[in-house]
């Protein structure tokens, strides 16, 4: 008995130590780190603003070590880019910002951010730089403007890079002051970034063990073992980012101009309306996002109407052919900045078939002038008819099968002899014969 029961109670003990094993992992499965890994790519808008400002959130609540920032961008507004260097100097996670892939580059806005992160990484073959203030149409800022946009930008770019050291600061104030910009091996070499990595978990491997200071604490980083996850755009974020590409902002501005004015063409479809509608209103949201200038869409406005203008009175192609030269000129100025603009190729085949289109319809229109009615009492003027009675002057003549009242001009006609319609009166018709009639 006595054999049995230890038997059971070592039984017992192998059951509750198997249970135990499964419902608690393994000590470096508890402590295994996470990165988290947020990809921007195109122009800083506010939609790219509020993905980061999203990314540090939540990695921040989930408690990882790291989150790094993949970036590939050209620039964008002072305004958004100083809202997004904000969120990242006061987040309580480390930031590692990446310049990547090779040809990359962190233009104009996009060093703000780079010196931003707790540690700041490029891939072989990028570059860093060209921070210089321009207009909000990539305009030379007038010369006291200038210099206060240089100084109030310079100052910001040394506090960042302040603790980079005096060669980094330096080059930070050329960057705003003179558009300087490095390659990743110069930026290396000066202190403006921390390493030169070919990837991803190359960076995290070669700053385990770094320490990075945060706003109310300082770290250090585990990152050699992480387990990397990316936190992609949301589908929404993915949508109102794609949209404000400039090229597609472009095409949905005249998708929704051309859906409009046909549906005013053509009322009473609907679809063509709607369409244009809903292309029009997400199109101008994505011109808000991406600074439009006014001028460039104002040119394209102008355009439109020279269009329907020379569609309703035609004057031989001379408002279309201005039309055109107007919708090219407000395309190329429409995203004419250093940060985006639309694709040269896409201006031209959108304009070549803009303008085909209102070229055909100006066409039809004139065609529709020059044509002889065919229907109502005009449609008849021409017609052969045949007298019934005695015209001299008045009498009837058959035409269509039925009789009209006539009223002959240049001469009497008899009975059965061939008449031309030259006019038609009210409901009587004046017509000549048709030997003079021909003649004429």
């Amino acid at each position: 008995m006595r054999r049995l029961a230890v038997f059971r109670c070592f039984n017992l003990f192998l059951i509750l130590f198997a249970l135990f094993s499964l419902l608690v992992p393994p000590a470096d499965a508890q402590e295994r780190a996470t990165v988290n890994v947020l990809t921007v790519e195109g122009a800083v808008t506010p939609v790219v603003a509020r993905y980061v400002e999203r990314g540090i959130r939540e990695a921040a609540s989930n408690g990882a070590e790291l989150l790094v920032i993949e970036l590939d961008t050209p620039g964008g507004a002072v305004n958004v880019m100083q809202g997004l260097v904000q969120s990242m100097i006061g987040a309580d996670v480390p930031i590692a910002v990446y310049v990547a892939p090779a040809g990359a580059q962190a233009a104009s806005a996009g060093t703000f951010v780079v010196l931003a992160g707790h540690v700041a990484a490029m891939a072989p073959n990028t570059t860093i730089g060209a921070a210089s203030p321009v207009g909000g149409q990539g305009e030379e800022l007038p010369a006291t403007a200038e210099e206060k946009a240089k100084n109030a930008l310079a100052a910001q770019i040394k506090s960042l890079a302040d603790r980079r050291g005096e060669r980094a600061v330096a080059w930070a104030e050329q960057a705003v002051r003179s558009a300087e910009a490095a390659t990743a091996q110069e930026a290396l070499d000066i202190g403006v970034i921390d390493l030169i990595a070919p990837s991803v978990p190359a960076l995290l491997a070669e700053i385990d063990g770094e320490e990075v200071k945060l706003k109310t604490r300082t770290v250090t980083l585990r990152t050699a073992e992480a387990g990397i996850v990316d936190l992609p755009m949301t589908l929404i974020e993915e949508f109102l980012h794609t949209i404000t590409d400039p090229n597609i902002a472009y095409i949905l501005l005249i998708l929704g101009l051309n859906g409009l004015l046909f549906e005013l063409a053509n009322p009473g479809g609907f679809l063509a309306g709607v369409i244009g509608a809903i292309s029009l209103v997400i199109g101008f949201y994505a011109l808000g996002v991406l600074d439009v200038n006014y001028t460039g869409l104002g040119l394209i406005a102008l355009a439109f109407l020279l269009f329907v203008a020379d569609i309703k009175a035609p004057t031989h192609g001379v408002l279309t052919v201005g039309g055109i030269v107007s919708f090219v000129l407000g395309s190329l100025i429409l995203f004419d900045t250093p940060f985006y603009s639309v694709s040269r190729g896409l201006i031209v085949s959108v304009a070549l078939v803009t303008s085909a289109f209102f070229a055909f319809a100006v066409g039809a229109a004139l065609q529709a002038q020059r044509s002889k009615p065919t229907t109502g009492m005009e449609g008849l003027v021409g017609a052969v008819a045949r007298s019934r009675t005695d015209l001299d002057p008045r009498g009837t003549v058959f035409l269509h099968g039925e009789r009209w009242k006539a009223r002959v001009e240049g001469g009497p006609v008899k009975p059965g002899e061939f008449v031309r319609v030259v006019e038609a009166d009210g409901f009587e018709l004046v017509v000549a014969p048709k030997s003079v009639s021909s003649e004429q």
